[in-house]
């Protein structure tokens, strides 16, 4: 009698794959992440926007009112366009018209300082770039460090150089220090690497230029946006700086712009002056208009040099 054979095993059921979620979820789950991302960014730029404004609209407000006006009205209330006149001509009168001096001071350290700073920046920066000479990269370290240095750290010890070369209270002990700019020699030498190809330069060499015409004729003006951009950054700084001519000067008729204000402001607080609160509000608006200036001639090379090594 045989054996019955034994069945069939069953086959095994078949791996259960997890259906897919619906697409209409995963964007929707998304979606919120992306607006709130979207609406963090737009909310720090008016949060940055309104921080930039407000002291430029409180400036101008309170220049259009009278000195009673400014201590009795809000502070962003619009005065009177007769009462904004008035001030300028009194800012421009009192004291024999030395707010007049100081606005010339300080174009002078900042205009004139800047742009053969900016000129020794480029230089510098294309010989740190394009020529090999010995202790290239030694000197380089000593200028990266120059740029690590606060300038309100060097007023102190540029004070004892300027005391020992007789240049204290001068014109030249305040406009000297301008000169040197040690970040400008950084973005020049990038700018340099960016913007000059060395192949154009070997190029001249080979037509019997020599190395000062190869710079001026050529490399110069392909670094233009980079010169722009550096004579903007140490303008910006040779004009608000405050303590090197705090510590140099105390001579009023050698005194930049912002020294002079803060002798108004500190006689209206210390001295029973409240007149010349209004000309320090008043004078700070007028300095700013240069900057606002500047810029706005400038920004166009400006924004290419800020963006030329983001191309490369």
């Amino acid at each position: 009698m045989h054996a019955a054979a034994p069945a069939p095993a069953a086959p095994p059921p078949p791996p259960t794959v997890p259906a897919p979620r619906p697409r209409g979820r995963r964007r929707s789950a998304r979606t919120p992440s992306a607006l709130l991302s979207k609406a963090g960014v737009t909310a720090m730029l008016a949060l940055a926007t309104l921080y930039t404004l407000l002291p430029l609209t409180w400036l101008l407000m309170s220049s259009t009112k009278s000195r009673e006006d400014l201590f009795g009205t809000n502070g962003f209330a619009l005065g009177d366009e007769v009462h904004l006149a008035d001030n300028l001509q009194h800012l421009f009168t009192a004291d024999d018209g030395v707010y007049l001096r100081w606005l010339i001071n300080t174009v002078l350290y900042a205009g004139v300082g800047a742009l053969l700073a900016a000129v020794f920046s480029v230089a510098a920066g294309y010989a740190f770039d394009k020529l090999a000479f010995p202790g290239k990269e030694k000197l380089f370290s000593l200028v990266l460090l120059g740029v690590m240095v606060p300038g309100t750290a060097m007023a102190i010890p540029l004070y004892l150089l300027a005391a020992k070369a007789g240049l204290v209270n001068t014109f030249w002990g305040v406009f000297i220090p301008g000169l040197v700019f040690p970040f400008g020699v950084y973005l020049a030498r990038v700018f340099s690497a960016s913007y000059v190809p060395d192949e154009v330069l070997e190029a001249a060499r080979m037509d019997g230029a020599g190395e000062f015409r190869a710079f001026c004729r050529i490399a110069f003006p392909m670094l233009a946006p980079g010169f722009v951009t550096i004579f903007l950054f140490q303008f910006t700084q040779i004009w608000n700086s405050f303590f090197l001519p705090l510590v140099m000067l105390s001579d009023q008729d050698l005194y930049p712009v912002n020294l002079g204000l803060y002798v108004w402001y500190s006689s209206a607080l210390t001295q029973g002056h409240p007149e010349d609160y209004l000309l320090a509000v008043v004078g700070s608006l007028v300095a700013v208009a240069p900057l606002i200036a500047v810029f706005l001639m400038l920004q166009r090379f400006w924004k290419s040099g800020m963006t030329a090594g983001a191309v490369k």
